[in-house]
């Protein structure tokens, strides 16, 4: 009987997909990017996954989110956990608090590669801070109304907040999942050849590029 990753491992081939099994990614952030990013990467075979947020689940996420009606309510941390452990039984480390530069070094440790999906400068700041002093990998991804960016920490610089709710800004599912499944890409590459690829893309045009700084 084909397993539960089959088509995964018709296309890179079982020996790759063993390997993503135990790299450990912690994933900052379960909101539209990180909870998207969250279920592609566990579908493809990872199935050690930190992941961390302090919010809650509000109607408005059902549109982008992998969240839904019924999870309102919940902590997005604990719904996307038992969410991925129906979906390929596998259980991710949950982790409900904000990360801070006060404990970013307790909940960033022991990462062989950090993933911010974060929506503000202070928590992005504080995982590129962190992640620089203890030498660790860390992959940024971000997105606006049209446009999103995938890029590796050595080349990002942490933008400015917009000013406003970051709930009322412009965001099409489609940019979600298209930014999610670049950054899974970028990511299995990174695990299974050690390239480090940076892209950003737009979707009213479908089109996408190798970020240079």
């Amino acid at each position: 009987m084909a397993g539960k990753f089959h088509h995964e491992s018709i296309y890179r081939g079982d020996a790759q997909v063993a390997k993503l099994k135990d790299f450990k990614i912690v994933l900052c952030g379960a909101g539209a990017l990180g909870s998207n990013l969250a279920e592609t990467l566990a579908r493809q075979g990872f199935a050690s996954l930190r992941v961390i947020d302090h919010d809650r689940v509000e109607e408005h996420n059902v549109s982008t989110q992998v969240y839904g009606i019924s999870d309102a309510g919940g902590w997005k941390v604990e719904v996307l956990r038992n969410r991925l452990f129906r979906a390929v039984a596998i259980e991710i480390d949950a982790v409900r608090k904000k990360l801070t530069a006060q404990n970013a070094r307790t909940l960033l440790k022991d990462a062989a590669l950090v993933v911010d999906t974060f929506d503000n400068a202070a928590s992005r700041a504080a995982v590129q801070e962190q992640c620089r002093a203890a030498g660790l990998p860390c992959l940024h991804a971000g997105l606006y109304a049209d446009y999103c960016e995938v890029i590796w920490d050595e080349a990002y610089k942490v933008p400015r907040d917009v000013g406003g709710d970051v709930c009322d800004y412009p965001l099409a599912r489609n940019l979600v999942t298209f930014a999610a499944t670049i950054a899974a890409e970028v990511i299995v590459r990174f695990v299974l050849t050690g390239t480090r690829e940076n892209y950003s893309a737009t979707l009213g045009d479908f089109a996408v590029k190798t970020w240079n700084a």
